[in-house]
């Protein structure tokens, strides 16, 4: 068979797989926990103002969304994923593997991912240092990290007299979450990184070096608690002596229940996040399959709904949910690559 007669038969079994979307008449969406709220807030104005059916929009988190997003094209896989981290190289090669050739990416705004504690407890000040001293798998048995140790510590006092003298406790996302992966490339390697013997191995052994920085215990002290940040919150409330890992949105939206602890003497707070002073700060995303534009009834309209500047400015209906903006000209920038619907290219 010839190469022509190979590309012309994959052409007509992408557009076949494509027309098969015209079977469902309303946007799905999957994808990141924290960009669920925003994602959920448009597609209800969406759905309140427009002639369109609102869209389903699942909370699978960032890693099973792309995995979903990028399984292919048609009726069975969904339009748009939300993530809050950037998609990998990887995720990218699995979408053209899959026919799922056209992706384009709309940067929303910023997030912060915070350490949290319930109200009726004071707020904790902390360092990424004693954060990664925390939480870690293997931590330093010598001062400058050149030896490693699992990790020993039951409380937090045990790292440092400054902290609570109370079980090292903390509920947080599992590895499929995208809040997971900026918490460990953020918050544990950038405290991981100031012991000197464990730095030093970033260029002889990179492999190691990120093993270590990332690696979370699995003794109990760390609960992978789903991508359920709702149910963290609960938890919070019902244990006061606990510690939650999540974004910035969802301690916002529960203040009156949470607080977040001081990292690195900067509490989570808004423009903080903005400006990068805050620690662990972070981009959010959402993607959509070019190929279902125009086929699933609703997605042009739904993302130019969503980067609108009544939704994502920072006087926006967003920005009442938490979100917090991208600067003026990056708005401007991304808003018509997204309603032009500009291919990513990485």
């Amino acid at each position: 068979m010839n190469t022509t007669r190979i590309i012309a038969i994959a052409a007509a079994a992408t557009v076949a797989m494509a027309a098969s979307a015209q079977a469902r008449d309303q946007i799905r969406i999957v994808g990141s926990s924290t960009v669920f709220p925003f994602s959920t807030t448009v597609a209800e104005q969406f759905g309140k103002t427009t002639s369109f059916k609102t869209p389903v929009v699942e909370s699978t988190g960032s890693g099973g969304g792309l995995k979903l997003f990028c399984s292919g094209v048609g009726v069975q896989y969904p339009d748009i994923t939300n993530a809050s981290r950037r998609i990998k190289k990887s995720e990218v090669d699995l979408c053209a593997k899959n026919g799922v050739s056209k992706i384009t990416e709309v940067k929303i705004g910023f997030d912060g991912i915070v350490l949290a504690n319930a109200k009726s407890n004071p707020q904790t000040k902390i360092t990424l240092k004693q954060l990664f001293l925390a939480l870690a798998k293997d931590v330093p048995a010598n001062a400058d990290g050149s030896e490693l140790k699992p990790n020993p510590y039951k409380m937090w006092s045990d790292i440092d007299s400054s902290l609570p003298s109370k079980k090292i406790e903390v509920l947080g996302p599992p590895p499929t979450s995208g809040t997971r992966d900026a918490f460990v490339e953020l918050a544990m390697e950038g405290g991981c990184k100031q012991f000197k013997g464990i730095s030093a191995l970033k260029k002889s052994d990179g492999k190691r070096y990120k093993a270590v920085c990332h690696g979370i215990r699995e003794d109990g002290a760390f609960v992978e608690a789903g991508e359920n940040d709702v149910l963290i919150i609960q938890k919070l409330v019902a244990n006061p002596d606990a510690y939650g890992i999540f974004g910035f949105s969802f301690l916002d939206s529960n203040a009156d229940k949470v607080q977040g602890a001081m990292i690195d003497g900067t509490a989570p707070e808004f423009d903080a996040i903005a400006s990068g002073k805050y620690p662990v700060s972070r981009s959010m995303y959402f993607y959509v399959k070019n190929a279902h534009v125009g086929v699933v009834p609703g997605i042009k309209e739904y993302v130019a709904e969503f980067t609108a500047e009544k939704a994502w400015g920072p006087d926006g209906y967003l920005a009442d949910k938490g979100l917090i903006p991208l600067p003026d000209m990056d708005r401007k920038k991304t808003a018509d690559a997204a309603q032009t619907f500009s291919p990513l290219n990485m």
